[in-house]
């Protein structure tokens, strides 16, 4: 059975145009054959490609329990993100704007699910599950009708200021 994972890189700090030019280059690469082009690439992007590509990895195989031999990478996108405007000046007291562009990198990886990882991960989710519900439990040692320090700290954060009718004095 075959499984996506996908793992984003937000608010990247270099042209979304140079980075495509890496994105090309890898989309449809297993991933071994990826972070090897990516390892000896010399683009100024590869570096923060690289670490993406590496946790989206690590993702599927920890997450949602993957075989990392069979992943692939299934598409791969970089959109344009907010721009920061500086300007500098010119000729004749003019200004012209300098615009710090930012990139937005989406990797999808699809791979097969690992059947013996798979059944770990259940277990651990089952674990976890029941850790929380005895959590729930934990503040019943407070005695009835008294309150713990946390409730009583929040109820006077929550008390309504004082009703009295503020007026503007005239200077």
């Amino acid at each position: 059975m075959t499984k996506t994972v996908s793992a984003t890189l937000r608010y990247l700090r270099m042209s979304p145009r140079k980075v495509r030019l890496l994105v090309d280059l890898i989309r449809g690469q297993e991933v071994a054959e990826a972070e090897t082009q990516l390892t000896f690439s010399t683009k100024i992007g590869a570096k923060p490609l690289l670490k993406l590509l590496r946790s989206a990895k690590a993702n599927a195989v920890h997450n949602a329990a993957l075989d990392p031999d069979t992943l692939k990478i299934d598409s791969a996108f970089v959109d344009g993100g907010p721009m920061q405007y500086r300007f500098t000046p010119r000729a004749f007291g003019r200004a012209t704007p300098i615009r710090h562009r930012t990139a937005h990198i989406t990797l999808v990886l699809r791979g097969d699910v690992n059947e013996k990882a798979a059944s770990k991960v259940v277990k651990k989710e089952k674990d976890t599950e029941e850790k929380t519900e005895t959590h729930d439990h934990a503040h019943d040692h407070v005695h009835k009708g008294e309150k713990s320090a946390k409730v009583a700290r929040r109820e006077v954060a929550r008390a309504p200021e004082s009703k009295k009718k503020r007026t503007r004095t005239k200077v």
